[in-house]
């Protein structure tokens, strides 16, 4: 019998029966005893959503950790004993939500960021104009122009480009994963914001396609949701091989989860598992690859760019130079702390690498090769604001994909119970009565809020640098000086000790 890991603590002398906590609980744990007028709480099945703390009108809850300490060993600790305990009685694989917890360095809390004084006079934002513009795209070597009587024409014809006004999307994370209203959210901030979403693997649901021109429509190996409609209707085609949560495995959305309407959307039978594979079963190859990225290209006539996710592995580099060489317009990178919907504990905390290792070792390994131009990177896994934006661009990403903290702005509480399709705050769910709880209007000017409020702090920290154009950070790491790190990972990030001029 496995100990409570929350204790729910009720002071009676505030509570007033109300049931508010027993009707919103999805995990029924509150219940009313009629006879005593008295509610009371089953500690088991707690999962620190805070839903009811949130929600208690008198204050009357508070949830804590439970004080239960094991005998302490430095090689068994707590949470590997429990999970032993989990799987003796169950016997299968323990599954959990959201990113990696556990303690590995993150480098970007051992980066600190430049700053002009005299010689270098800042940027006051405020005053002086500030480009956070950023195309999205394969580049040309060179460009060439001819004068006429009408001015400069360029002669060059540029591949396809997505623009985003701040160097920030919303990540991948598919309608069936999250509810509609949270997918609903995500395209409708991404409008206002003028950045754009990415439809997971789930496809598009219908009433989605107005926000095409803000759309990154998936094709992953489970095809789901994929048809010509599909293609045609987004800005960008996203062919998904990896993520940073479960780098080398498939997905799994519980039949619990598909609805009538997810089962339309994704083109399954309702109530059935959709099964992902871990390969695609037409890429075996850089070869396999190229000829799917250019079967996408020449689907939609060549007028949208088409890009490669994949997660942040030892070897990853070599891999993105490879996609590069194959035709992608761009890649996207997800680091071992990428948040997923669901995932088995034991791969999500032991496989892959932190962002900031991954972008740095890609940077570099294209500028080596002088293809860098011929592909944009996109950084994603755990980024948590704006300076970590600011960071991993300076290490060589193009833009970054935020996927955790645009569900922590729409009110998720990582509880990291996301598979069990109970989502308290109506965002990991399709249950109707909790996907209510999230109100797309409110959602939607939340997300654009936040990407507001990164926008305007990454123009101060530009404008600190003195650096008027984002454009001018990429890769620039003269920018960054590490704190606390060790010789071999500061010349893996490529950066200098902080002191060091």
């Amino acid at each position: 019998m496995l100990t409570p890991e929350f204790r729910i603590v009720r002071d009676h002398d505030r509570c007033i029966a109300c049931q508010v906590c027993v009707r919103q609980c999805a995990n029924d744990i509150h219940a009313y005893d009629v006879d005593d007028d008295w509610v009371f709480s089953d500690e088991s099945r707690c999962v620190a959503c805070h839903r009811c703390v949130t929600l208690c009108p008198t204050h009357a809850l508070t949830i804590r950790r439970t004080a239960l300490d094991f005998r302490a060993n430095a090689n068994w600790t707590a949470e590997r004993i429990t999970s032993i305990y989990k799987q003796a009685q169950t016997g299968g694989i323990l599954l959990t939500g959201m990113g990696c917890d556990s303690p590995y360095p993150i480098y970007f809390d051992h980066m600190v960021l430049n700053a002009s004084q005299v010689t270098n006079p800042s940027i006051d934002p405020l005053r002086e104009p500030m480009e956070l513009r950023t195309f999205l795209g394969r580049k040309p070597d060179r460009v060439e122009v001819a004068s006429n009587d009408k001015g400069i024409e360029v002669k060059t014809v540029l591949a396809p480009q997505l623009t985003l006004e701040t160097p920030i999307l919303f990540s991948a994370m598919s309608y069936g994963s999250i509810s509609y209203n949270a997918c609903l959210s995500l395209a409708r901030a991404a409008k206002a914001s003028g950045i754009l979403y990415n439809t997971g693997e789930g496809g598009l649901h219908p009433s989605l396609y107005e926000y095409g021109p803000y759309t990154i429509a998936q094709v992953a190996s489970g095809r789901f949701g994929v048809h010509s409609k599909y293609l045609d209707v987004a800005a960008a085609l996203e062919i998904k091989i990896g993520q940073g949560a479960k780098p080398g495995i498939g997905g799994h959305l519980p039949g619990e989860k598909v609805s009538a309407e997810v089962s339309k959307t994704r083109m399954i039978p309702q109530g059935t598992d959709a099964l992902s594979p871990a390969p695609h079963h037409d890429i075996y190859s850089i070869e396999d690859l190229r000829q799917l990225i250019y079967a996408l290209k020449e689907a939609t006539d060549y007028a949208k760019p088409v890009g490669v996710k994949i997660a942040a592995v030892h070897n990853v580099a070599p891999i993105a130079s490879g996609i590069a060489r194959a035709g992608a317009d761009y890649i996207a990178i997800d680091g071992i702390r990428g948040g997923t919907g669901a995932a088995p504990t034991i791969i999500r905390n032991n496989v892959g690498i932190p962002i900031e290792l991954a972008i740095a070792a890609v940077d570099t390994r294209l500028r080596q090769e002088g293809i860098r131009n011929q592909v944009s990177l996109l950084a994603a896994g755990s980024i948590r604001n704006s300076a970590d934006v600011v960071k991993i661009i300076a290490l060589g990403a193009d833009a970054a994909y935020i996927g955790t903290g645009a569900l922590v702005a729409l009110g998720c509480h990582l509880c990291q119970k996301c598979y069990t399709g109970k989502c308290n705050w109506g965002i990991a769910t399709q249950d109707p009565y909790l996907t209510k709880r999230l109100n797309p209007n409110i959602g939607s000017r939340r997300l654009a809020n936040l990407i507001r409020g990164w926008s305007l702090e990454i123009k101060e920290m530009l404008g600190g640098m003195g650096v008027n154009a984002i454009e001018s950070l990429r890769g620039n790491r003269d920018h960054l000086r590490g704190l606390g790190l060790n010789q071999v990972e500061l010349d893996m990030l490529g950066i200098k000790p902080a002191g060091m001029a």
